[in-house]
């Protein structure tokens, strides 16, 4: 007699794989509440400006430029006042001539540290990382550059001028002569600087840079001097009238102008055209060159 066999025993069922719902992003996944989006002008504005006045080497170089300022023009008001010398035809706001002039070296190397001393540590990798549009970064610190050098140039000009007529017994300056040797001295100033970040952009060095730059300011007048021969009596002229020194002082005495020379605004639009040709040289520079 035969016993039934038993029956197999149930198998499980298939598992199913699960819904692809249960593959969705994990608990607790951080999602940022600041959109994303590209940088304007505005928020590389904004980087600038924090940039150059938390860097202690702007705080240095304004600060020199500063006392550079205020120290010669007083000194030098007061050095005529005690002196009892009759100051004539000379107008008094020219006293302030020679502080700027020495100040020019600190806004020249100033313009040049803005830009030249990223690509010397490789920080302008950032800056194009945060900002791809590299005219965007090169116009805004152009701006904030221009507008902190302007502000600072005119505000001590001002000052100094205020100081030299009240020590010194002298013809009161006229309404001309106040917007040339303050607002006048501060845009040529700010626009020198602007043509020294270009330089900056193009050398891609500070040393190099500041070098080329103070070759600009002082070698023409150098050469200048030293041209004895009769041969380059016309070249001696242009060197000297076209001098940045000798524009400079245009805005603080126009009887200096010799006949062809520049006079009145004359070295504003000089520097402004020969400034707007560097700065296109940068841009390109900037765009075709990698950091």
């Amino acid at each position: 007699m035969t016993t039934p066999s038993t029956p197999p025993a149930p198998q499980a069922p298939y598992q199913q794989a699960a819904p692809p719902q249960a593959y969705q992003q994990p608990q607790g996944f951080y999602s940022s509440p600041i959109p994303v989006r590209p940088a304007t002008l505005g928020d590389a504005i904004a980087s600038e400006w924090t940039k150059i006045r938390s860097v202690r080497s702007t705080m240095w170089t304004l600060g020199v430029m500063t006392a550079l300022l205020l120290v010669i023009g007083v000194l030098t008001a007061w050095a005529v006042s005690a002196s009892d010398s009759e100051m004539e035809s000379t107008p008094v706001l020219s006293l302030g001539f020679f502080g700027v002039l020495l100040g020019t070296i600190c806004v020249i190397t100033l313009g040049v540290m803005t830009i030249a001393s990223e690509y010397g540590t490789g920080m302008i990798r950032t800056t194009l990382t945060a900002c791809p549009s590299r005219g965007r970064v090169l116009g805004a610190k152009a701006l904030v550059f221009f507008l902190l050098t302007f502000v600072l140039t005119t505000v001590m000009t001002s000052i100094v001028a205020l100081i030299q007529t009240s020590v010194l017994d002298a013809a009161a300056p006229t309404g001309e002569e106040w917007l040339r040797a303050t607002v006048g001295v501060g845009l040529y100033i700010a626009t020198l600087g602007l043509l020294a970040l270009a330089v900056g952009a193009l050398i891609r060095h500070s040393a190099g840079a500041i070098t080329i730059m103070i070759g600009v300011v002082l070698l023409p007048l150098v050469l200048a001097i030293f041209m004895f021969a009769e041969s380059l009596r016309t070249l001696q002229e242009k060197l000297l009238e076209y001098s940045i020194p000798n524009q400079l002082s245009i805005f603080y005495d126009n009887s200096v102008t010799s006949s062809g020379g520049p006079s009145g605004w004359d070295p504003l639009w000089i520097m402004i055209g020969v400034t707007a040709v560097a700065m296109g040289g940068a841009y390109l520079s900037m765009n075709r060159r990698d950091v």
